[in-house]
C-alpha cells in the first residue's frame, strides 16, 4: 500500500521538501521516520509535539547503547555473548499547549489548517497548525526544529502560539526519558524490530534545574555509557517560568500567561547532548559537557542552513524529464544520506541511521557496500572516518577470529561496540563476506583518493588482516582449487553453504588486493600464497544451465512455489528458515551483486544470463536488493527493468513498501539509490586503470547531472539522451574512460556522443525441477 505517492494532494510533489498538507489518523509512526532530522551523531524523529499525537517518538545518539548477556536456549562454543541495543536518549521534543483550558491535540481538537514540512535545502522541520478552540478563539501553533552541524550535539526547537483574540495560555516544555517508559516489545513479532530491556536502563547521575534551565545526566546500567543533557529556554517579552520540575523520567518547564491578539508567544528551547567516550571517563560531568555545547536556537538553525547550502552544491543529483515525483524522491534519499553520515565522525553508520531503533542500531556490511560508495565520492573525509572506525575494531576482530579458529581478523556481522551481537549465527557470523566488504571499501577509498598515508597504515592493515582470515578459512581441495565452505552469502534465504559465489569472488578480490601490497607487514611468501589462492579460487558454474551457480548446491534445490500469496511475504516472517533454505528462492541479489562489484571479472554474456536466471527468483524481501537489480538491469541493457527496480528502490521508505519504515529509514537503500543513479544509469565503474563510464540513461529521461569528488578533483558529469559531457571544475585534468575511449578531461567540457544500447534477447531457461533431465542450454553466441 503506497503512502506518499498514493495521495499527492496530501503529500504534494515539491522538489525540495517533503510536505504534508492534511493530517489523517494512521501511519503516524512511519511519518515520524520520514520527517526525522539528524546529522549522523544526533537524531530526532519527526513526531508531533503533543504526546497524544505521537506513535513512536524518540531521539538517538549514534553508538550510545546498552548491553546484556545473550541467553541461548541451547548453547555452543563461539556463540555471540553480548547483546547491544541503541538507546532512546532523554527526548526534548515534547510540549503541552493548553488554550483557555483546552489541551490542543490532533485527535480531539478541531483543526482548521495543517501543514508540516521538512526542507531538504535547509534541514529545517516546520509544523504549522491552526486550531478552532472550544472557547471560540482561533489559535495557530508553529513548531520548528533543526539539529546542529558545527555543534553536532545541539538541537534547536521553537514553538510560537498566536491567536485572533486574547487567550489564557499554559505551555509545558518537557524532557522525557522514553527508554524506561513501558512500551510493547515488538521484536517477538518481527526480528527486524528492536526489542526492549526488562529492567531500568538509564540511572540518574545528576538532576538539576531552575528558572527554565535543566542540567541532567544518566548512566546506562550495564554498558556504563553516559549521556548528559542541558536545556535552556527563552521566551518573547521575557516571560518567566511558572515552575521548573526535575525528575529522572520527566523534567519540565511550565509557562502560564495571557496572550493578546497580534502579540504571539514565542518559546525557544536550546538543547545540547554530550555522549561518547569522553563522558564515559570516571568523574566526568556529562551535564557540564553538554552545557558547554549549548547554542542559541538561531545559531543551530543557521548551522543547518549553511551545511546544506554546501552539501547540495556538490551532492545534488538532477534528473531531467521522466516522472516528476522522482526528483523529490531522489532528493529525499540524498537528504537521508546526509542526515545519517554528515557528523558521525569516527563512528559507524547504523542500518537505520539515527532515525529509529530498527536493527537495534547495529552496524552491518551495509555501510561498506552501500554507503561507502556515496561517502567516498561526495565526502571522502567521512569515508575515511568510517574506515578508521572499522580499524579501531581490529583488536576485537582478532580475538573473534581465534574463537572461530581462523587467522587475521574476523569482523562481527552486526555490532555497536565491536563484539558480535548476532545470536542467529546462520544468518550472522556465517556471513564471513563482511571481511571482503571492509577490504573492498578500503580499496575503493584508496583508489578514489590516493590517500598514501592511509594506504601505508590503516588501509594496509585492514587488507592484510582480512586476507589472513580468508587464507585460513578456505583450503586447497583435491581438485587443486581453493574452496571456502560453511558460509552464508548476502542472500540470507540460502544459509551455511559451500563455495558461495559472492563470497568467493569477493574473497578473491581481497586476497589479490592484499597480495599487491608492498608492505613490510606481509612477507613475500605470504603474499605469494594469497595470490595463489586467489588465482585458484573455485567459482561454481552450472554447465548445463550455463550460469554461475550461487553456491555448489543451489542448482539442485527445489524451486520455490511462486503461487505463494503476497500476504506470505516477506518469507522470513511466515516460514521456518529450514523451509526457505531448501528451496531456490532469494531474499536479495547475491551472484548478481558479485558481478556488479567485480565487474571486470565477468563477460557481458555471463552477466546477462545470471541476471535472467536470478532476477525472477529474487523476492526483494530485502531492501538491499532493488537497487542492485536495477544497476545490473541497466548494464545488461534492460532499460525498462532498470527503471522499474530503481523506482522501487527510491520509494521503499516513502511508500513504506516493506512495512517497517516505522523503525527508521533504510539507510543502505538510500545509498543504493545513489549508486543506482551514478553506477546504474551513468554506468560508473571504478578500481580500474581510470574512472570508467558506460551510460545507460532511461529513454524516459532527458538528462542526468551530478558531481564526483575523485582524486582531488571535482568532476561534473552531465548525461543527455545522446551524449555524456565531463568537466573538471576543481583540480588538475583527469583521465576518464568512456566506453573504451580514454579522454583527458580538464576545465573545458569534453563531450562524447553515445550510441543507443540495444536491448538483448532475454535468455530462455527451462522450467521445472533443475534436477529433472534439463537439456543443455547453450550460451548466446
Amino acid at each position: 500500500m503506497a503512502l506518499i505517492s498514493a495521495d499527492r494532494e496530501r503529500f504534494p510533489n515539491t522538489p525540495w521538501q517533503l510536505v504534508e498538507t492534511r493530517h489523517e489518523p494512521g501511519n503516524a509512526g512511519t511519518l515520524e521516520t520520514l520527517f526525522s532530522l539528524g546529522n549522523g551523531h544526533l537524531g530526532i524523529r519527526g513526531a508531533h509535539w503533543a504526546a497524544a499525537d505521537a506513535e513512536l517518538p524518540g531521539s538517538f545518539i549514534n553508538g550510545l547503547h546498552e548491553t546484556w548477556d545473550i541467553k541461548h536456549a541451547e548453547n555452543a562454543f563461539g556463540f555471540a555473548r553480548t547483546g547491544q541495543r541503541i538507546l532512546y536518549i532523554p527526548d526534548a521534543n515534547n510540549f503541552t499547549v493548553v488554550v483557555d483550558g483546552e489541551s490542543l491535540g490532533l485527535a480531539e481538537s478541531e483543526v482548521l489548517d495543517y501543514r508540516r514540512s521538512v526542507d531538504f535545502s535547509t534541514g529545517i522541520y516546520e509544523c504549522r497548525i491552526t486550531w478552532q478552540c472550544r472557547s471560540g478563539s482561533v489559535v495557530t501553533t508553529t513548531e520548528r526544529r533543526a539539529v546542529g552541524y558545527e555543534s553536532r550535539g545541539s538541537l534547536g526547537l521553537s514553538l510560537e502560539v498566536s491567536a485572533d483574540r486574547d487567550i489564557s495560555l499554559d505551555v509545558t516544555s518537557s524532557v522525557l526519558n522514553r527508554q524506561d517508559q513501558p512500551v510493547e516489545d515488538h521484536s517477538a513479532h518481527d526480528p527486524r524490530r528492536a526489542g526492549r530491556h526488562a529492567g531500568r536502563v538509564l540511572l540518574p547521575l545528576r538532576l538539576d534545574g531552575g528558572d527554565g534551565s535543566l542540567r541532567l545526566s544518566w548512566e546506562a546500567a550495564e554498558s556504563k555509557q553516559r549521556v548528559g543533557l542541558a536545556v535552556d529556554h527563552w521566551t518573547s517579552a521575557g516571560h518567566q517560568p511558572f515552575e521548573t520540575l526535575v525528575d529522572q523520567d520527566d523534567s519540565s518547564v511550565r509557562y502560564v500567561l495571557a496572550v493578546s491578539a497580534g502579540e504571539p508567544f514565542r518559546l525557544e528551547k536550546s538543547v545540547s547532548y554530550a555522549a561518547g567516550r569522553t563522558v564515559q571517563d570516571e568523574g566526568v560531568d556529562a551535564a557540564a559537557l553538554a552545557e558547554a555545547g549549548l547554542r542559541p536556537v538561531a545559531d543551530v538553525f543557521a548551522e543547518s542552513e549553511a551545511h546544506y547550502r554546501g552539501y547540495w552544491a556538490t551532492s545534488d543529483i538532477v534528473v531531467d524529464g521522466g516522472e516528476p515525483e522522482l526528483q523529490q524522491a531522489i532528493r529525499w534519499n540524498l537528504f537521508q544520506l546526509a542526515q545519517a553520515t554528515a557528523r558521525a565522525n569516527v563512528a559507524g553508520i547504523p542500518a537505520k541511521g539515527v532515525t529509529g531503533s530498527g536493527y537495534e542500531g547495529h552496524y552491518f556490511w551495509d555501510q561498506e557496500v552501500y554507503l561507502l560508495p556515496y561517502l567516498t565520492y561526495t565526502n571522502p573525509d567521512g569515508a575515511r572516518q568510517v574506515l578508521e572506525f572499522r580499524h579501531a575494531m581490529l583488536p576485537e576482530a582478532k580475538v573473534r577470529a581465534k574463537e572461530l579458529s581462523v587467522d587475521g581478523a574476523l569482523f562481527p556481522w552486526r555490532t555497536i561496540n565491536g563484539l558480535e551481537a548476532s545470536a542467529y549465527y546462520a544468518a550472522g557470523t556465517a556471513q564471513f563476506h563482511i571481511a571482503a566488504a571492509i577490504a573492498f571499501a578500503t580499496n575503493r577509498y584508496l583508489w578514489a583518493t590516493g590517500d598514501s598515508a592511509f594506504r601505508e597504515g590503516m588501509g594496509a592493515e585492514l587488507l592484510m588482516e582480512t586476507a589472513r582470515m580468508w587464507i585460513s578459512l578456505g583450503f586447497f581441495g583435491k581438485d587443486g582449487l581453493f574452496h571456502i565452505h560453511g558460509v552464508t552469502g548476502p542472500d540470507e534465504y540460502t544459509a551455511v553453504v559451500n563455495d558461495n559465489l559472492y563470497t568467493n569472488v569477493m574473497a578473491r578480490f581481497n586476497l589479490r588486493a592484499a597480495a599487491a601490497l608492498d608492505h613490510p607487514g606481509a612477507a613475500q611468501e605470504e603474499r605469494q600464497l594469497w595470490a595463489a589462492a586467489a588465482n585458484l579460487m573455485h567459482l561454481p558454474f552450472d554447465s548445463r544451465m550455463q550460469v554461475h551457480s550461487q553456491d555448489n548446491d543451489f542448482m539442485t534445490l527445489e524451486p520455490w512455489d511462486w503461487t505463494t500469496p503476497r500476504s506470505k511475504y516477506p518469507l522470513l516472517l511466515h516460514f521456518h528458515p529450514l523451509v526457505i533454505y531448501r528451496h531456490q528462492v532469494l531474499k536479495q541479489a547475491d551472484t548478481v551483486l558479485a558481478m556488479f562489484l567485480q565487474w571486470q571479472d565477468f563477460t557481458a554474456g555471463e552477466k546477462q544470463r545470471a541476471f535472467d536466471f536470478y532476477d525472477p527468483i529474487t523476492t526483494g524481501d530485502s531492501t538491499l536488493s532493488a537497487c542492485v537489480q536495477g544497476i545490473m538491469a541497466a548494464e545488461v541493457g534492460y532499460s525498462g527493468e532498470a527503471l522499474k527496480h530503481f523506482t522501487n528502490a527510491v520509494f521503499i521508505d516513502l511508500d513504506d513498501t516493506h512495512g517497517n519504515t516505522i523503525d527508521g529509514v533504510h539507510i543502505a537503500s538510500t545509498g543504493g539509490v545513489w549508486s543506482s543513479l551514478v553506477c546504474g544509469f551513468a554506468g560508473l565503474r571504478d578500481q580500474g586503470p581510470v574512472p570508467y563510464f558506460d551510460p545507460r540513461l532511461p529513454e524516459e529521461w532527458d538528462g542526468l547531472t551530478f558531481h564526483l569528488k575523485i582524486r582531488g578533483r571535482l568532476l561534473l558529469v552531465r548525461l543527455s539522451s545522446g551524449a555524456i559531457t565531463l568537466t573538471v571544475q576543481e583540480g588538475d585534468p583527469l583521465d576518464v574512460n568512456v566506453r573504451g575511449q580514454v579522454l583527458a578531461v580538464g576545465s573545458d567540457p569534453v563531450s562524447v556522443e553515445l550510441e543507443p544500447v540495444a536491448e538483448p534477447e532475454p535468455t530462455a531457461f527451462p522450467s521445472g525441477l533443475p534436477t529433472a533431465s534439463i537439456p543443455v542450454v547453450l550460451a548466446n553466441s
